[in-house]
């Protein structure tokens, strides 16, 4: 009789060693989307770039991580933008030159990257696509044409230029003509809380000349580096031997 007990016993706890096991993997799991989400939010996010509105810096196919801890934090830093967090908490001062990544202000939603070229009081302006912060134009160098692949057989040359801010800070931008709308603005004055931006694509980006000034509350964060680069389409990894970038892998956005 005690043998059949004993019996008994151990088969009624293979289950239990089942329904462990199960919880155990379940809680992991749970454990590690919270990781997860918890460096998303106050460490890095990856993004990836489909425009060519900052071109010259960033190109269409490059995945750049973002510092969520450079500018502080506010709701948009949380997954959905979700109402935790009133206005924004360990704030520090976005520096101009700094490629940003911030929610459109007209839909406080979706994802855009420009540079940071207007700072809260200045006035900023563009005369024959010449920058101008603070009625003091902005210098520029001609630098060699930006050449594009365009296809399998054919690149585009655009007219590069490279341009020291204010401060010292100092990128390419891409300029094709000097007379458009774009080229050509009225004086903006950066309120309090806010900034410009522009992407180095100047011909071809639709920034704060068109959708306004950034609130301090719809920062993102800083792009801080690339780790992949593709030119085409990334599901199509048959044809990565070609289409890599490598030489952009884990290279510093400035």
């Amino acid at each position: 009789m005690a043998e059949k007990a004993d019996s008994i016993s151990e088969e009624e706890s293979m289950p239990k060693k089942e329904t462990g096991g199960f919880r155990e993997t379940l809680t992991t799991v749970i454990l590690a989307i919270f990781i997860a989400l918890g460096v998303r939010t106050v460490a890095y996010e990856p993004f990836n770039i489909p425009s060519g509105s900052m071109i010259p810096t960033l190109l269409i196919g490059d995945y750049l991580f973002v510092s969520k801890a450079s500018y502080g934090y506010s709701r948009h830093s949380l997954p959905f933008s979700l109402p935790l967090i009133p206005g924004r908490i360990f704030f520090e001062e976005p520096k101009r030159g700094d490629v940003m990544v911030f929610k459109l202000p007209t839909d406080n939603k979706t994802d855009y990257i420009k540079r940071i070229i207007g700072l809260p009081g200045d006035t900023v302006q563009l005369k024959n696509s010449v920058l101008y912060i603070n009625d003091k134009a902005v210098k520029r160098e001609r630098a060699e044409d930006f050449i594009e692949r365009t296809d399998s057989k054919n690149f585009s040359r655009t007219p590069q230029y490279l341009e020291i801010l204010p401060g010292g800070k100092k990128h390419y931008v891409l300029e094709v003509t000097d007379n458009t709308f774009f080229d050509n603005t009225s004086v903006y004055t950066v309120p309090e809380d806010h900034y410009f931006a522009m992407g180095d694509n100047r011909d071809n980006s639709s920034d704060s000349r068109v959708i306004g000034f950034i609130p301090k509350v719809n920062l993102v964060g800083r792009a801080e580096f690339l780790f992949f680069s593709v030119d085409g389409d990334v599901w199509k990894f048959w044809e990565w031997a070609e289409s890599l970038r490598f030489e952009r892998f884990f290279q510093g956005i400035e």
